[in-house]
């Protein structure tokens, strides 16, 4: 009943047409008949009928479309609108703001109540359960059903089996047909809850993901069978936007879960505390943590992208070379590798980078600073030598001490029987000096095996160094050497033993006029020889010496054996090469440390570090 005005528009389109084609007809074949003055003849009749026959369809069409502005004038341009909005569907990819411009422009142009969408729900096809399998989710218009209401609904009958394109039913609320009598109640009570009149699928390759449920207009009218049918169309094109939408926000989901994955995977290599670069087939840097760009000094944005051979040295790279495509882990240890900071020992491993499918794609380069480690592990060595060293020297000191004594004993007893003969007096006593020598060396080996103990008190370091300086007055200004002195007046006490610091300096200073002396083995035009500097100050972990010459120096390969027992670069008469040794062991003793500073030919720094004694100030 409501297509009998569609009905009747078409039969007056067709009669239109009809009436506007036989008389267009009938005036050509007279118009051409009277000019001719005779018939047309059955080949021109013919002709005329088939221009007639194929104008036909198009006049109609003409005619169709006239009337449809006459009847529905502004309701017209807005079907229009709407297939050509059903064509822009795909470009909104935001769910919910697609089916709210579908509904708003579907209540626009039809006049309908109100709209609703029910979108398949993946947990209840997960289940089985068929009441779960549909949920609403958007409604609009003036009688729409509110989202957040307590009531369930059974939505089941949406899977029911039908024989028409949609779902149709005539009264919502009160069922005067048989087949409602045997309806679940909740399937009942939900199509009058939801008050739409027809439910249209919305298909998608053969499978239904949506359905558009629409109620009559706002006056009560059905849809005509025009209006169901554009409804049809629009809801294919709203199926297609629905998943589009879908697989847009699973697409951004994963995006997601890959940027956040990406971004913990990144997190992990950042929180390593060594260095990591990855690097492609062709050599150039695909990754560059933090911990490189401290080491190296380069920072991320001027490393990724650029070969190995541009970033490290040539020895390095050529170590990297002999490593290139093998499937297996290379090690290089201690490597000393030229930073930002000046030269760090580090331990490099080179490992192939491969794919899930096990083929290289690349390799992982791992540096792990050890510069602070080698150090430890150094001094642990020399700790260990001196240690050993020690107990060495403990047993010599008292195998040795014993026969000393017994010579200079005889020695002397013999210089007494033969003080008239001066040339055996004078060999006696070198016997007897050389003997003491050798228990000076003795004791010096006991003072550096430490197996004498001794108390240590409140010392103040100023005091110790001007006291020792005072000792070697005469042998300093003997050699020609200047002593300049700055000693910090606020200079923290430190726990110690006077006379082992005094042994410390002692030794110190005496290599220092050595230096001095080998450097310039005469005074030019009266000046000095050289010039011993002593500086005492507060640091940061206490209390700070540096005593600086300006002698020979140290070579470089013997900087790290100074502090070996018995290795000296002197001649045999000018010492044992235990000094530096027994300084190590007493600054040891103290908590302090030690450490020398040289270049060839520009003289010597050691640098000595005491822990202060911090007293308690009292309110």
């Amino acid at each position: 009943l409501m297509d009998v005005d569609v009905i009747f528009r078409r039969g007056y389109a067709y009669t239109l047409a009809t009436l506007f084609i036989l008389t267009a007809f009938y005036l050509v074949v007279f118009s051409v008949g009277a000019m001719a003055q005779k018939d047309l003849g059955k080949t021109g009749m013919i002709i005329v009928m088939l221009i007639a026959t194929f104008l036909f369809q198009p006049v109609r069409n003409w005619i169709q479309e006239k009337l449809d502005r006459y009847f529905y004038r502004d309701r017209y341009d807005y079907r229009r609108t709407l297939i050509e909005f059903a064509r822009e569907l795909n470009s909104e990819t935001e769910l919910d703001r697609m089916l709210q411009s579908v509904a708003d422009r579907l209540m626009q142009t039809l006049s309908i109540r109100h709209v609703a969408f029910f979108i398949a729900n993946p947990n209840g096809a997960e289940t089985g359960d068929a009441t779960c399998r549909w949920r609403l989710r958007m409604s609009m218009g003036s009688s729409a059903r509110p989202l957040n209401s307590s009531t369930s609904l059974d939505l089941s009958f949406l899977d029911w089996p039908q024989n028409t394109p949609y779902l149709f039913f005539e009264r919502t609320r009160y069922y005067l047909d048989v087949v409602a009598a045997s309806w679940p109640q909740a399937i009942r009570q939900t199509i009058a809850d939801l008050d739409l009149n027809y439910y249209l699928p919305c298909t998608v390759r053969g499978r239904t993901i949506a359905f558009l449920g629409v109620s009559r207009t706002e006056t009560g009218e059905f849809l005509s069978s025009d209006d169901v049918e554009l409804l049809l169309t629009l809801a294919n094109y709203v199926g297609i936007a629905i998943e589009n939408a879908n697989l847009y926000r699973s697409l951004k989901e994963k995006i997601g879960e890959y940027e956040r994955l990406k971004e913990f995977s990144e997190n992990i290599v950042e929180s390593i505390n060594v260095g990591i670069l990855a690097a492609g087939l062709d050599d150039r840097v695909e990754s560059w943590n933090t911990q490189m760009e401290r080491l190296s000094g380069i920072g991320r944005e001027d490393a990724v992208g650029r070969r190995l051979s541009e970033l490290f040295p040539a020895a390095l790279v050529e170590q990297l070379d002999r490593t290139q495509g093998e499937m297996r882990i290379h090690h290089l240890d201690k490597f000393a590798l030229e930073t930002s900071r000046g030269e760090a020992t580090v331990n490099i491993a080179i490992a192939p980078l491969v794919s899930r499918e096990m083929e290289q794609i690349g390799r992982l380069v791992i540096f792990d600073d050890i510069t602070d480690r080698a150090e430890l592990e150094r001094r642990l060595v020399q700790a260990d030598k001196l240690s050993s060293i020690g107990l060495l020297a403990a047993g010599v000191a008292h195998e040795v001490n014993t026969p000393l004594a017994v010579i200079s004993t005889y020695a002397q007893m013999l210089a007494k029987q033969v003080a008239e003969d001066e040339q055996k007096s004078r060999m006696l006593e070198k016997i007897a000096r050389q003997t003491f020598r050798a228990s000076e060396i003795v004791n010096s080996l006991l003072n550096f095996s430490r197996t004498s103990t001794s108390e240590l008190a409140e010392v103040h370091l100023n005091r110790v160094i001007q006291e020792t300086l005072s000792l070697l007055e005469h042998q300093l200004k003997k050699a020609g050497v200047e002593v300049r002195v700055s000693l910090d007046p606020r200079l923290d006490m430190i726990k110690g033993n006077s006379g082992k610091l005094q042994q410390v300096f002692l030794n110190l200073f005496l290599n220092a006029r050595d230096a001095m002396e080998q450097s310039s083995p005469g005074v030019l035009n009266g000046g000095p020889r050289g010039v011993l500097e002593v500086v005492t100050r507060m640091g940061e972990r206490g209390v700070e010496v540096d005593v600086m010459d300006t002698g020979h120096g140290i070579a470089p390969e013997h900087l790290s054996r100074i502090y070996d027992p018995f290795f000296t670069t002197k001649s045999a008469k000018k010492g044992t090469g235990l000094g530096l040794s027994v300084t190590y062991g007493i600054i040891q003793e103290h908590g302090g440390a030690i450490e020398a500073l040289s270049k060839p030919g520009e003289g010597t720094c050691f640098h000595l570090e005491f822990p202060a004694i911090r007293k308690a100030v009292h309110a």
